[in-house]
C-alpha cells in the first residue's frame, strides 16, 4: 500500500463529521513536527485549526484543506461501511475520500518529501486545517485569519485542495470563487379570515411583486471568467396549514451568489431598495458568507497551468464556478489563490470514493507546484 493510500485510509477511519477533527490532525501535526515542521494548534470554540510551518524568511505558500466531512447519511445505503476505508474496482471508497482527506493526506506527503529533498528551501512551506469547513466555517479559517491579520502573518500563495477536477485529475485549474450572501426576510401581515380580506393584510401578496422583481433582475453582465450574479430563492413559508386562514406573517430565505462587481453591502443596500419601494413592513437577517476571489495571472497560476498540463495531457479549463470554499478567508490577506484536487463527481454523495491512480499522483503533483513555487 502506498504512503498517500495509507494515510488516507486512516483518516477516513476517523469519523471527523463536521465540526469534529476526531484526531485526525494530531495524528497529521506528529507526521509533521517529525519532518521539521513547527506546529501550532489553534483551537476556537469546539473547532480545531492546525497551522505547521517549515522555512523562516521569504515567501510563503500555504497549502489549504479542511478534516472535517459531511454526515453519512444511512449505513444501509452504503456499499461498504463509510468510516471502513476500502479498495474495490480501482476505486478508494469512504466519506472524505474525495472530500478532502484524499487530498489532505497528499498534502502531507508532498510536503515530507519537499522539505525531505530541499531542507534549506528558500521562503516557507506551510499547511492550514480546519475542522469547520462543511459546516458553519465560523471557528475554522475565518477565524484563524483573523487571527493572522492581528499578528501580520503573510502568506503569499494559496493551494486549496478542493476536489475540482471533473473527469480526469487535472483538468480543472480554479482560479477564484464568487461570493455569498445569504438574507432570511420575514414579511408581516395581519392575519385574518380569507372571506373577509379586506380586514386582513396577506403578506404573501404583499411580497409577491418584491421578490419577483429580486428574482427577476439580471445584476450584471459577469465579470472576467466568472458568470453573472445570481439570487436565487431557496424557500418560502407562511400559513397555520389552514385554507381559510390569511397568514400574518412571511419568511422567506434566498442567496446571492456574486462576482467581483459587487461587495456584500452594496447587494443587501438593493435588495432592500427594492423591498421598501413596495411597502413592505419587513425584517431581514443577512450572513456574509465571504466576498468573491480571483487570481489573474501571475506566477502562481502560469506554474499550476503547466504542471496541470503535464498531468492531465492538455492546458486545463481554468474556472472560477463552483460554491465556495475557504480560501475565501486566505484571499483577503493578500494572497493568490487557486484550487487543485481530485474529481469531484461522487462528493457529498453515497459510496464517496476516489480513484486510487489519482490519489496516488496527487503527492506528485503538489510537489511539483511547491517546488515551482519556492526552488524555480
Amino acid at each position: 500500500m502506498s504512503d498517500v493510500l495509507e494515510l488516507t485510509c486512516e483518516l477516513i477511519a476517523r469519523p471527523s463529521v463536521t465540526p469534529e477533527d476526531s484526531g485526525c490532525q494530531a495524528l497529521i501535526a506528529q507526521r509533521l513536527s517529525c519532518a521539521g515542521f513547527h506546529c501550532e494548534h489553534l483551537r476556537f470554540g469546539e473547532v480545531d485549526n492546525l497551522w505547521a510551518v517549515h522555512g523562516t524568511d521569504g515567501p510563503t505558500l500555504v497549502l489549504l484543506g479542511h478534516t472535517d466531512v459531511v454526515p453519512s447519511g444511512p449505513r444501509e445505503a452504503w456499499s461498504s461501511d463509510p468510516f471502513a476505508p476500502e479498495v474495490r474496482d480501482g476505486g478508494l471508497y469512504g466519506r472524505g475520500a474525495a472530500d478532502m482527506k484524499g487530498s489532505v493526506a497528499a498534502f502531507v506527503i508532498a510536503l515530507e518529501r519537499f522539505v525531505a529533498v530541499h531542507p534549506g528551501h528558500a521562503g516557507r512551506v506551510a499547511l492550514l486545517l480546519t475542522s469547520d469547513e462543511e459546516g458553519d466555517a465560523i471557528d475554522g479559517v475565518r477565524k484563524v485569519a483573523d487571527l493572522f491579520r492581528e499578528r501580520g502573518e503573510r502568506i503569499d500563495w494559496c493551494i486549496t485542495g478542493e476536489p475540482s477536477s471533473t473527469r480526469v485529475l487535472g483538468d480543472l485549474l480554479r482560479v477564484g470563487r464568487r461570493g455569498t450572501l445569504s438574507a432570511t426576510l420575514t414579511v408581516r401581515g395581519v392575519q385574518g379570515h380569507v372571506a373577509y380580506p379586506e380586514k386582513a393584510r396577506n403578506p404573501i401578496h404583499q411580497a409577491m411583486p418584491a421578490l419577483s422583481e429580486l428574482a427577476a433582475r439580471r445584476w450584471d453582465e459577469g465579470y472576467e471568467t466568472f458568470p453573472p450574479t445570481s439570487l436565487q430563492i431557496s424557500n418560502v413559508h407562511a400559513g397555520t396549514g389552514a385554507n381559510n386562514v390569511i397568514p400574518g406573517e412571511l419568511q422567506v430565505l434566498f442567496n446571492l451568489r456574486y462576482n467581483p462587481n459587487w461587495h456584500a453591502a452594496q447587494l443587501e443596500a438593493e435588495c432592500e431598495a427594492v423591498l421598501q419601494r413596495h411597502g413592505l413592513e419587513y425584517e431581514v437577517r443577512w450572513h456574509r458568507g465571504g466576498e468573491p476571489f480571483y487570481t489573474p495571472e501571475g506566477p502562481l497560476r502560469a506554474a499550476a497551468r503547466d504542471v496541470l498540463a503535464s498531468f492531465a495531457g492538455a492546458p486545463p479549463e481554468e474556472s472560477t464556478g463552483g460554491g465556495t470554499s475557504d480560501a475565501r478567508f486566505i484571499a483577503p490577506l493578500g494572497a493568490q489563490c487557486i484550487e487543485i484536487g481530485p474529481v469531484n463527481a461522487s462528493i457529498h454523495k453515497v459510496d464517496e470514493h476516489v480513484r486510487v491512480a489519482d490519489l496516488e499522483a496527487l503527492p506528485d503533483l503538489y510537489q511539483a507546484l511547491i517546488e515551482r513555487m519556492l526552488v524555480g
